[in-house]
């Protein structure tokens, strides 16, 4: 009796083993990537397999498989996906709650998202749905109403690609704070006004974005950045260097050329750098103006993250109207940093050059500005090669407003032959 309860044990175990071998090969040669189709691994327990992403796609919006995802869950790198499937809207839902992603162009940082919904319909090639991200129900918002961002895309799906379309209208500036970064002790004393709308385009595999963001009377009260009105720098005397001084001028040309323009921040840089640094995969262009950069110094931190851009902004934003242009660019002057140990222009004048910052030379004060992007880099070359970026120098003599084309080209000419004593 004993042997027949094993051998039909035995049988049974055999057949739930022949019976998942056989659902995991069908499954497998079912999602199996085509020869130009876009493929991905895909890991299910103790299964792991290759599966071609516009084939999934469309098992899982169909309306004979889609039901049957309805109320399951996928981990993720990301998080744990949650689905739900809306039968009489034919319609696909994905829940993701707490959602992270690293974004190369934005910081080595990850952007996460308290609670991240998303809708998916099909027809043939196209797709279309809604996307609402919010905090979590116990963060406080200084917005009136619900903290709910929600845009609406479209895509369209290939064989190796997927296109998306996505446009968020405009929505008050705080709530996009309180819901990208409800952490930031700022959100708690500040009074943010104004709104902000974007549209964007993602395009899959390749993992390649553009942002069209709008900002509309973006005014910020409350950080009590007037207090540096008579704020006084560590890093020594101060250099009291006027606006028109070469060194400001060329600190402008190398930083921020749109400085006397731009609200404290500069959304056609900005744009711009996000592009360059996600087709490098990682940040090698800023995008912060020069108030930017202050508050960075001043408030801010270095790290390099979604969260600190938008501190940053937030200072910069209301350090423009409290401050005003010339205090912003004496304060920089008077604490960025020249060097591992070195800061302010009027002490890294006198560590390089032995003079007082206002009575620098236009080749030396272009000199400085140049090493200001990477100042512990431009140090070691200049100690190892006795000289900086000569080619930078010389795109930041370009830069610098004021300047007649005679004195231009004999800045250039300077610089190219410039062998200034290593510090």
């Amino acid at each position: 009796m004993k042997k027949a309860l094993l051998y039909l044990l035995f049988a049974v175990l055999a057949l739930v083993l022949t019976a998942a071998v056989a659902i995991y090969l069908v499954v497998k040669l079912a999602l199996a990537p085509g020869p130009d189709e876009w493929p991905t691994r895909v890991k299910a327990g103790p299964f792991s397999l290759n599966v071609g992403v516009p084939t999934a796609i469309r098992l899982a919006t169909s309306s004979w498989f889609a039901p049957w995802l309805d109320g399951r869950s996928l981990d993720t790198a990301h998080g744990t996906v949650r689905f739900g499937w809306n039968e009489p809207t034919q319609t696909l839902e994905l829940r993701c709650a707490p959602c992270s992603a690293t974004v190369p162009a934005l910081g080595s940082a990850p952007i996460r998202l308290d609670s991240l919904r998303a809708t998916v319909r099909r027809d043939a090639g196209s797709l279309n749905g809604m996307i609402e991200a919010a905090p979590a129900a116990t963060t406080a918002s200084p917005v009136v109403g619900d903290n709910v961002l929600r845009a609406r895309w479209d895509g369209r799906l290939t064989q190796k690609t997927l296109q998306l379309h996505i446009d968020a209208p405009e929505a008050p500036i705080a709530r996009w704070y309180t819901v990208l970064a409800p952490g930031l002790p700022e959100l708690q004393q500040a009074r943010i006004d104004g709104t902000l709308g974007l549209r964007a385009q993602v395009d899959l595999p390749a993992g390649s974005f553009a942002l069209h963001p709008r900002i509309a009377q973006f005014a910020v009260e409350g950080l009590g950045t007037e207090a540096m009105l008579n704020a006084r720098s560590s890093c020594g005397a101060p250099a009291r260097l006027a606006t028109d001084s070469w060194l400001a001028r060329a600190v402008i040309a190398a930083e921020d050329q749109r400085f006397f323009s731009h609200p404290g921040y500069d959304m056609a840089e900005l744009t711009a750098s996000i592009e360059a640094n996600q087709k490098a995969g990682q940040v090698e262009r800023g995008g912060s103006t020069l108030t930017q950069q202050l508050a960075r110094i001043i408030a801010a931190g270095s790290e390099r993250s979604t969260d600190r851009k938008l501190r940053e902004m937030l200072y910069a934003v209301e350090m423009e109207q409290t401050l005003g242009k010339a205090r912003i660019l004496q304060l920089y002057l008077d604490n960025a940093p020249w060097g591992a140990d070195l800061c302010g222009a009027e002490a890294a004048a006198r560590r390089y050059f032995k003079r007082s910052a206002r009575n620098l030379e236009p080749a030396q004060a272009i000199w400085l500005a140049a090493m200001l992007n990477n100042p512990g880099v431009a140090v070691e070359k200049w100690q190892r090669d006795g000289k900086i970026d000569v080619e930078r120098a010389k795109w930041v003599a370009e830069g610098v407003r004021g300047v007649t084309r005679t004195q231009r080209e004999a800045l250039q000419k300077t610089l190219a032959n410039a062998r200034f004593a290593p510090p």
